[in-house]
Parts: structure tokens; sequence; C-alpha cells
């Protein structure tokens, strides 16, 4: 069977990897010679080296854009980690409605990010108009707006994984944490986290990826800002690409640039989850 499965393999993962040939490298291939050229369309493009790059990093919206999605990764990664692991804590005691609360928390994720934002924006707008204020009168107003955004969506995803790793704590060691006379703050700190730190990984990176590559959120809830100062990468990378006439190079080296700090965010997390793992 073994010798079967080896002659044959090609056979079948040859249309998948012609649809993927296709789909992926062809077109990102493309891209990255696009972004060293200056076109409207793929039929006109001329190689003019490296302007489009020094135009991306000289592109003060862009540096902006980088520096508002730094700082929003970074609180967003924190908030949400610590909110979902609390609620997991919670929701994994023996209390009446357990499930129920689980799907509750849950059910955010299942909402489209389109959707979310417009949801979002007519909440956020209709306090803030109370202060004569809009989720666009500032950046600051739209930074936390996609924040609370963010943590109501993502909270109830990372929560499950929470609950998944805080179950497979084996009980004899709780019990025997107790025993040894270990409090609470004691057996969170050095029995419960440390078993757990496969889970926190994940959620971790997950979190991370999923606010740097944040776009539709941040598409329907704060543009239409004046200054753009509420723009993250994604949506900076969108609006330079189709909204501005003669920069479709630079937008496209934009992209490759995105591209290159996704890739560097994922080979990170490759690594040090297989470092966990051999340490293991």
């Amino acid at each position: 069977m073994e010798k079967a499965i080896k002659r044959y393999a090609p056979i079948f993962v040859l249309p998948t990897m012609i649809a993927f040939t296709i789909g992926f490298i062809v077109p990102f291939a493309m891209g990255v010679y696009l972004s060293f050229c200056k076109f409207t369309t793929v039929t006109d493009a001329k190689w003019i080296g490296l302007d489009n790059y020094v135009k991306a990093f000289t592109d003060p919206e862009f540096g902006h854009a980088f520096l508002f999605t730094a700082c929003f990764t970074i609180l967003s990664v924190v908030l949400i980690n610590v909110l979902a692991f609390a609620v997991a804590m919670f929701l994994t005691k023996k209390i009446r409605g357990r499930n129920i609360f689980r799907t509750v928390f849950f059910m955010p994720n299942l909402i489209g990010g389109i959707i979310l934002g417009y949801v979002w924006q007519l909440l956020l707008n209709g306090i803030l108009g109370m202060f004569q204020r809009t989720l666009t009168y500032a950046s600051v107003y739209g930074f936390f707006g996609l924040l609370i955004l963010m943590c109501w969506q993502q909270v109830g995803y990372m929560m499950i994984i929470y609950i998944a790793g805080i179950q497979n704590i084996p009980g004899e060691l709780i019990e025997a944490a107790k025993i040894d006379g270990a409090n609470p703050k004691q057996i969170l700190r050095s029995v419960t986290i440390p078993m757990v730190m496969p889970s926190i990984t994940i959620c971790t990176f997950l979190t991370l990826t999923n606010s740097f590559k944040l776009f539709d959120q941040n598409l329907a809830l704060t543009n239409g800002e004046p200054s753009n100062m509420s723009q993250m990468l994604a949506l900076n990378i969108f609006e330079t690409f189709y909204g501005r006439t003669g920069w479709e190079g630079v937008g496209q080296a934009k992209a490759v640039i995105f591209f290159v700090l996704v890739a560097l965010i994922a080979v990170t997390q490759n690594y040090l989850t297989r470092r966990k793992e051999v340490q293991q």
C-alpha cells in the first residue's frame, strides 16, 4: 500500500499544485515584478528599479500607518489574550450555564468584519455624538474604536483555545499543588500558566497576525477620515493602489513590504513553536 501511495502521489498532487501555481505563485511573482515597475495595467509595465520602494519608505502616510498598526497590534495582543485567558479560567469552573456563556462569547467571531465595522460604527458614533465627536474626529477615537471592536470579536475565539489548554492540565497536578499548600495565585503562576504555554503561544501569534493584517474593520469603521490618521497598513496599501493615480507601482511595493513583514511574523511563530516542542 505504501509503495502504491508513493508511486501515485504525484498524480493526485499535480492538480492541486497546478491550481496553486496559477492562483498564487504566478500572481505573486508578477506582483513582485510590478513593484519595480511603473504601470497602469500589467501590459504597460515599465521597469524603473527601486523608485517605488523609495517613494513607499518616504511616504509619511505609510510611516504613520506602520506606527499606528504597530501600536494597535501590541495593545490588542495584550488585551485580547489577558481577557480571553481570564474568561477561559472563569468558564472552566463548575458554574451553571457555562456552555451557553462559551457560545455567546464565541459568536462575534462568526460575524464578518465589514458588518462588525458598520455595527460598531453606529454604536460608537452614537455614544461619541453625545460629546459632539465621531470616530473620524481624531485618530485616537478610531484607534480605541478599532481596539474595542477587535477585542469583542477575537476574545471568544482565543477563549476556546485557552479552555482546551486548561482542560488538558492533569487534575492530579492541581491537587498535588493544593496538598503542598499552594494558594490560588501560586497555582496560577506555577502550574496553570506553564502548562498552557502552548495555547498562549498559539493565541499570541494568532492575535498578532490578525491585528497586523486588519483591513475590513478598519475600512468600515474609520474610512473617510480626512487626515487618514486612522489608517492601518492594509488599508493604506489599498488606498495607495486604488486611490492615488500614478501610484499603482508604489502600492505594489508597499504590498511586497507588507508581505515580508507578515512572513517574518509567521517564521518567528514557527521557530518559537518548534523550540517549545523541543524543550518539552
